[in-house]
């Protein structure tokens, strides 16, 4: 073992003859080895390198005549531009990472262990991204679907206001109050939505209360003049007085009446008040609870 091992490094401590080496070179057995070695190479892996690069050209032209295409559907149904460009550039990424797989296929590289090592880093990045995902794909079906739009007085989520901003992860609603409540879109697309906007009109419900001793064609004759001086008050559809609820004090009177949905809060404060001033002028009583507190003195002797 020590003697060959002598023999190999006196072999490698020799000079290399140049001229030798390039002799071997341009030996002509040799060269056409190499040569028929080149062609065999060619043949074997040439179709399989144009075929790789075709399916690449090919499938990068289809990503991207099919991102114009959900473009402009999303265009045409009038999404908002934020979706639409990132909705698109998704669907591009996603389409081009299918097409350098199948463009590796072709070469001849495996690709299984490559797609699912994609798969684990997915479902890791999808589980730890949970909620922000959850609100993402809330937000997207919001802006495609529009329950509601900006300037909508909104109820959701145990909160009411008029939307502000929608943006892809929350929602912006302003209060009554001028207060800023920033809603999680998740939250929004889990629950009830009362849109008060989407109508032209709305009805204003009022209960008035009145004792039992009170003329109740009085009553009726009041409300329904102050309904008919309201000029904020709809004819069409026609309004609703009646005896809804004979209570344990008082008869209550059901007043149902149309107006815009502008009007609506005006209309209600307004026939309140109303209604007060003028029970009030013809002397008829709005019962309300009472207490009686009777106190007892004991006398010790």
């Amino acid at each position: 073992m020590a003697a060959e091992a002598a023999k190999e490094a006196a072999a490698a401590a020799e000079p290399v003859d140049v001229v030798k080496e390039v002799s071997n070179l341009l030996d002509p057995d040799k060269s056409a080895q190499m040569l028929e070695a080149g062609k065999e190479m060619l043949m074997q892996y040439g179709p399989r390198v144009l075929a790789a690069i075709a399916v690449f050209i090919i499938g990068k032209m289809l990503a991207k005549w099919i991102k114009k295409i959900v473009a402009r559907v999303m265009n045409k149904a009038d999404v908002d531009p934020l979706i639409v460009g990132f909705t698109t550039s998704m669907v591009y990424i996603g389409l081009m990472v299918f097409v350098v797989i199948a463009a590796l296929g072709q070469i001849g590289i495996q690709t299984t262990s490559f797609i699912a090592i994609l798969g684990a880093a997915g479902l890791a990045i999808g589980l730890a991204l949970q909620g922000s995902l959850a609100n993402f794909a809330a937000g997207f079906l919001l802006i495609i679907f529009r329950p509601f739009k900006v300037g909508d007085v909104v109820e959701a989520a145990g909160v009411t206001g008029k939307v502000d901003v929608i943006q892809i992860f929350t929602t912006t609603l302003k209060t009554p109050d001028n207060k800023t409540i920033i809603v999680p879109n998740a939250k929004l697309g889990n629950d009830n939505i009362i849109n008060y906007s989407t109508q032209e009109t709305r009805r204003v419900d009022l209960t008035v209360g009145v004792s039992y001793d009170a003329d109740l064609k009085e009553v009726r004759d009041i409300l329904e003049d102050i309904v008919a001086r309201d000029e904020r008050i709809l004819k069409d559809p026609p309004h609703q007085i009646v005896v809804g609820e004979l209570a344990d004090s008082s008869v209550n009177f059901f007043v149902r009446v149309w107006v815009k949905s502008s009007d609506y809060w005006d209309v209600y404060f307004d026939a309140n008040e109303t209604v007060k001033l003028r029970m009030d002028a013809a002397g008829i009583g709005i019962p309300y609870p009472q207490r009686d507190v009777h106190l007892y003195e004991h006398k010790t002797a």
